[in-house]
């Protein structure tokens, strides 16, 4: 398995939408742990660690449920930190 940590920007019309509360839902059958956040310049991240095809799933999934409102979506790969236990929104 290939654990890794993913950072993903969501633009477009992000918020608002219910895009936090989605990503949630859509977590719940993979294996992957992280989180899900507003920003204040009007995108979304997305926080998310476990096995590098959970997470590809996960996004792809993701994606196509916000395929309308999404304009651009941007990511990072990093080492993962363990620190998040399940998939959660952040307020």
């Amino acid at each position: 398995m290939s654990q890794q940590q993913r950072i993903v920007y969501f633009s477009g019309n992000v918020q608002g939408v219910g895009f936090r509360f989605t990503a949630v839902r859509t977590a719940q059958p993979y294996e992957v742990a992280g989180v899900v956040r507003n920003l204040p310049d009007g995108r979304v991240e997305v926080v998310v660690e476990g096995d590098k095809d959970q997470i590809d799933r996960f996004l792809d999934d993701l994606s196509a449920r916000m395929d309308s409102h999404i304009h651009k979506r941007q990511e990072q790969t990093a080492e993962p930190t363990g620190r998040y236990h399940d998939f959660h929104v952040a307020f």
